[in-house]
């Protein structure tokens, strides 16, 4: 899956890369804001500060994929994430809807929603493909082993790296024979999402070998367990160091989207990375 030429503008988004796709969760249970932006108005809010920031995307969700979460009903899980994608889309936002259900897709595309950012990779609903294609969505397709209840109870690869690019080229593959072609279409190695420390690193090491030619690559480890793990156990919100500091990897490896919560802090590291880059 190498790639020596630098993708399509993914999607629908100019700017310069990495891109920024902030996270704006819409749930009572979120591992990261722990329920802060679950109304509506404080979702919609919290969006808009997103953007201020520098954001070029802002990912919207309504069902944690947290480890050991549950799954919400769809009726919920649309009450949480429409009105939402609705404001933030009339605003002139692009907006992402994190979702694995294919009614929940249709319905945020429709409401303004551009790109369809799916933690099963478009195969745990089997109508969230052609939706996704009919709609001429971008996508962001994520490799998980399991799902969010167990992923984390026993993660096994025999070389992580070559199982997620198996997995992730194939993803692709099915997606350009739907219909989507290649510049609108992301991978992402899905950090955390059924993975040891160890498999979390080797991914993160492994980046270059995960490219898909002519599709984008998503990074998304900001505030993740695995950064405590690492460090000295901090909690959620003390984590915004490690953060950076894998952020700041993944631009150095070439990722083409940063999928962060906090995004003036990443926005103001990339630019003095950058400013060095330069000045070298």
């Amino acid at each position: 899956m190498n790639r020596t030429e630098p993708p399509a503008p993914f999607g629908f988004v100019p700017g310069r890369r990495p891109l920024l796709m902030g996270v704006v969760n819409v749930t009572p249970d979120s591992f990261s804001d722990g329920g802060l932006f679950a109304a509506a108005a404080a979702a919609i809010a919290h969006g808009r500060r997103l953007a201020e920031e520098g954001a070029d995307i802002l990912d919207i969700g309504g069902e944690s994929t947290r480890p050991g979460s549950e799954p919400v009903r769809e009726a919920e899980e649309l009450r949480r994430v429409l009105p939402v994608v609705e404001a933030l889309a009339a605003d002139g936002h692009v907006v992402s809807i994190d979702t694995r259900r294919a009614g929940v897709l249709r319905a945020a595309l429709s409401a303004g929603a551009r790109i369809a950012n799916d933690v099963t990779a478009l195969v745990g609903d089997p109508e969230s493909l052609p939706v996704a294609a009919e709609a001429g969505a971008a996508v962001v397709l994520m490799h998980m082993q399991g799902d969010p209840r167990t992923m984390q109870n026993d993660p096994r690869y025999g070389d992580v790296v070559a199982e997620v690019g198996a997995f992730l080229a194939a993803r692709v593959e099915a997606c350009v024979a739907a219909g989507i072609p290649r510049a609108r279409i992301c991978i992402d190695p899905g950090i955390g999402f059924g993975k040891t420390v160890e498999h979390n690193l080797a991914l993160l090491l492994g980046l270059a070998a995960l490219r898909a030619e002519g599709c984008a690559l998503l990074v998304g480890a900001s505030r993740k367990g695995f950064i405590g793990r690492l460090s000295r156990g901090e909690d959620t919100s003390r984590r915004l160091p490690g953060s950076l500091a894998v952020a700041l990897h993944a631009a150095a490896a070439g990722a083409d989207i940063l999928r962060v919560h906090d995004v003036a802090e990443t926005r103001q590291a990339l630019e003095i990375w950058r400013a060095l880059r330069a000045a070298g």
